[in-house]
């Protein structure tokens, strides 16, 4: 049986078809036939569409867009087939047949703008459309994920793929920003060779049907089976999302090692504002710089400290170093010598994660293009202006950036259960955690046993990645009665780009460097970047960097770093 709102939109494309009838006149040559055609497809047109109040310009540009595809099918297949036997696909044809075209999208245009004046009189005349009540069907099995880092959103995305359309399965991803961020591009961010919305995707494009919930986590409820979210700007109330399976997947975050003073005084480089601040903090340093008078001020303004020597702080300290040379063309004022930039690493060599030939390569081609290493030193205090190593030293700089240490989400000390001494949760190959019913853990927050090293699995985004699918499947397992599975990787490589077209690669025990190496890294991760649109995005942003300078324009404000939040 229709509804009533049926009627309604049938009877409105039914006399919106009869009107707009009248351009197909002179299209079709029989006034019987345009009637019937324009009539039947103004119903199925009303039928399909749902144009919201005052739609006018969208309403009637899809209609006349559907008149270029009743064009093709009617007058270019259709009717030279009835009469000819063969469709007006030649050039000649074509052209003859271009003044039915006119017609057909004056007969759309029409059409929309028809549908959109009856819909809109008939919610003044008989109120809005009321809509049949649908049952919903029971939640059986509510699976919650707790982080919208690459393992948060890459297990919520197997869970969608492995459930499918199970409506008695609930999926809710909980993330307090509304976008992923791909961080292997972060330092490029910060050195101003990529837009910040380039190597961010929105969550809610990328999870179907999954429901996004931006919010911080207050607690976790393990025994109450529930979790806590904190008070959203505005509303002093919190909330709360109960749960039969729990993924943990909340991260890591900077682990100062308890010196204050660099906590207050370092920037830090772990989300997209974090490598916005350190991008328009280094520019405003130069502006600063450009007008200091005093020698020994312009160097503390111009010294650049990178504490620690992995992967992030390599590649940033590479980047920034890109970034400044590159930015005195801009500033006469300043000399390149004056221009500093130091990574202070605890170890004999940078980049522990790679071997030591290629460590040393990229250690040599940092040095020389102007990076300056303090090896075998640590940052022991911090505050405006100076940096303190051990073995003792001081370096006279405006600017530090922390790499030198992460560690799991503070939330996690929390929960009853084994921790290891970094604070990560400690799972089951399966990546259950013991002892907890329906809960996981992946990713940088989790211990998870290597089982071909027969060590931990390193917090990396290549193993967070693959544990995300074993846990997607664990949970679908668990939630059938059926067996898990464990978790078994074995590392594909390593990359790191340290600047000017220089990269390394390590990849299944082949070694390459320099230019190959930087064009491998690029492919890589461009291949590896979520969305079509964001790959031409961060594609064009390369390319353009070949032929024009880096932006040098501040985003915001830096007048004051305290002011900031």
């Amino acid at each position: 049986m229709h509804s009533p709102v049926s009627w309604r939109r049938a009877i409105i494309g039914l006399l919106a078809g009869l009107a707009s009838s009248t351009a197909l006149l002179a299209t079709l040559d029989n006034a019987a036939l345009a009637l019937a055609l324009g009539a039947g497809l103004g119903v199925a047109f009303a039928l399909a569409s749902r144009p919201a109040a005052g739609a006018y310009v969208d309403t009637c540009m899809t209609a006349a867009a559907l008149g270029v595809a009743l064009w093709v099918l009617v007058s270019v297949l259709a009717r030279p087939l009835i009469v000819t036997h063969a469709a007006a696909w030649t050039a000649p044809a074509m052209r003859e047949a271009f003044p039915a075209l006119v017609g057909w999208v004056l007969y759309g245009a029409a059409l929309g703008l028809l549908v959109q004046v009856g819909t809109d009189a008939a919610r003044w005349l008989l109120g809005p459309e009321a809509e049949p009540a649908r049952a919903q069907p029971a939640v059986g099995t509510r699976v919650v994920v707790l982080g919208g880092g690459f393992a948060g959103v890459t297990a919520a995305e197997h869970l969608e793929s492995t459930f499918g359309a199970d409506p008695t399965v609930s999926l809710t991803l909980v993330s307090d920003t509304n976008a992923l961020l791909f961080t292997p591009m972060l330092a490029e961010v910060a050195a101003s060779s990529l837009e910040p919305t380039h190597i961010s995707s929105p969550l809610r494009t990328s999870l179907r049907r999954t429901t996004v919930v931006r919010g911080r986590v207050a607690a976790i409820d393990l025994d109450g089976r529930q979790i806590v979210l904190g008070p959203e700007t505005g509303s002093p109330s919190t909330r709360t999302l109960p749960f039969d399976h729990l993924v943990l997947a909340l991260g890591a975050v900077s682990n100062f090692m308890g010196m204050d003073g660099v906590q207050a005084t370092a920037l830090d480089f772990k989300t997209l504002a974090d490598a916005i601040r350190i991008r328009n903090h280094v520019i405003e340093r130069f502006e600063q710089s450009d007008r200091e008078p005093e020698a020994t001020r312009r160097r503390t303004l111009l010294t650049f400290v990178v504490a620690g020597g992995g992967f992030a702080g390599a590649e940033l300290a590479g980047a920034l170093n890109d970034f400044t040379r590159g930015m005195l063309a801009y500033y006469p004022n300043i000399r390149s010598e004056e221009v500093r930039v130091i990574v202070v690493h605890s170890r004999d060599r940078i980049l522990p994660e790679l071997s030591e030939p290629l460590a040393w390569y990229a250690l040599e081609r940092m040095a020389a293009r102007g990076v300056t290493f303090k090896l075998n030193a640590r940052v022991a205090d911090a505050r405006p202006g100076v940096v303190v190593l051990k073995p003792y030293e001081e370096i006279s700089c405006d600017t530090l950036v922390w790499t030198a240490g992460t560690r799991p989400h503070p939330l996690l000390q929390s929960l009853p259960c084994a921790r290891d001494a970094r604070g990560a949760v400690v799972v089951a190959p399966t990546l259950a955690v013991a002892g907890q019913q329906g809960v996981w853990a992946l990713g940088d927050c989790a211990s998870v046993p290597d089982l071909v090293t027969g060590q931990t699995c390193p917090p990396t985004a290549q193993f967070a990645l693959r544990q995300a699918k074993v846990l997607a499947g664990n949970v679908h397992a668990a939630a059938h009665g059926a067996p898990p599975r464990a978790f078994r990787f074995a590392a594909l490589g390593s990359l790191c780009v340290v600047g000017h077209h220089t990269a390394c690669a390590e990849i299944k025990g082949f070694r390459f460097s320099g230019l190959f190496a930087w064009i491998l890294w690029r492919g890589i991760y461009l291949s590896k970047l979520p969305g079509l649109e964001r790959k031409v995005r961060v594609l064009s942003d390369w390319v353009i960097e070949l032929f024009f300078p880096r932006d040098i324009v501040q985003t915001i404000d830096l007048s004051s770093r305290e002011a900031e939040p």
